[in-house]
């Protein structure tokens, strides 16, 4: 790894280290990948090594500029406004940035904390998968809602946010989970039209340092 390349560890198939490794595709910054199998080992985030960098033993966590920072949405932020080209993932516009933070928070707070491994274990084996199904489909219902006031090409308008890059990991976790997804045509719309992106393709779980061969795009 070289001396002051921002360091990201990440899980391949996590969906909050996704979302960062799509923010630092589309802002075109040079990284390196430490992995951290949730998995493994019982779960390497659960290391002491790991849990100084995040204390929630959590990924991902990103090493840049000096610091250390854990959780997306502040992760993505603080790329944001360190380095607000070549794309601008929050608008200029507060009714529309509002909107960005609104549908991101949605899913980072109100969808994907449910249905991910830790509260999954707890469920118990044999309800994890209506659990999940339920949990990401009244999500749905509420974010498509939202959607029909918001959306353009994208979540918010014709330009690309920070919303975007939290839909994307969630479709691929509701898929995952096999949720019915034709109730949602706005989602299914913006979600083919993202995933058509170079940045969302190069970030993909399926090409990742960590991805097993057998799940290899």
């Amino acid at each position: 790894m070289q001396a002051g390349k921002p360091v990201l560890y990440s899980f391949f198939r996590s969906s909050c280290s996704w979302r960062v490794r799509i923010a630092l595709a589309l802002k075109e910054i040079d990284y390196d990948t430490f992995p951290i199998s949730l998995i493994k080992d019982g779960g390497q985030q659960f290391t002491k090594e790991f849990q100084a960098l995040s204390p929630m033993s959590q990924v991902p966590a990103l090493k840049i500029d000096g610091i250390t920072l854990t959780q997306s949405l502040a992760i993505i932020e603080y790329l944001e406004e360190t380095r607000p080209t070549p794309v601008r993932l929050l608008p200029q516009d507060p009714k529309k940035r509002a909107s960005v933070r609104l549908i991101s928070d949605l899913i980072a707070s109100g969808i994907q904390p449910l249905q991910n491994l830790s509260v999954l274990k707890k469920v118990g084996q044999e309800a994890q998968l209506t659990w999940a199904q339920e949990v990401i489909s009244s999500g749905f219902e509420a974010l498509e809602h939202i959607l029909q006031s918001t959306a353009g090409k994208y979540c918010v308008g014709n330009e690309i946010s920070m919303a975007d890059l939290c839909l994307v990991p969630q479709v691929a976790n509701a898929q995952k989970f096999k949720v019915d997804l034709s109730p949602y045509p706005i989602i299914n719309r913006i979600n083919k039209t993202l995933l058509a992106m170079e940045a969302f393709q190069v970030s993909h779980p399926s090409r990742q340092p960590d991805t097993p061969p057998e799940l290899r795009a």
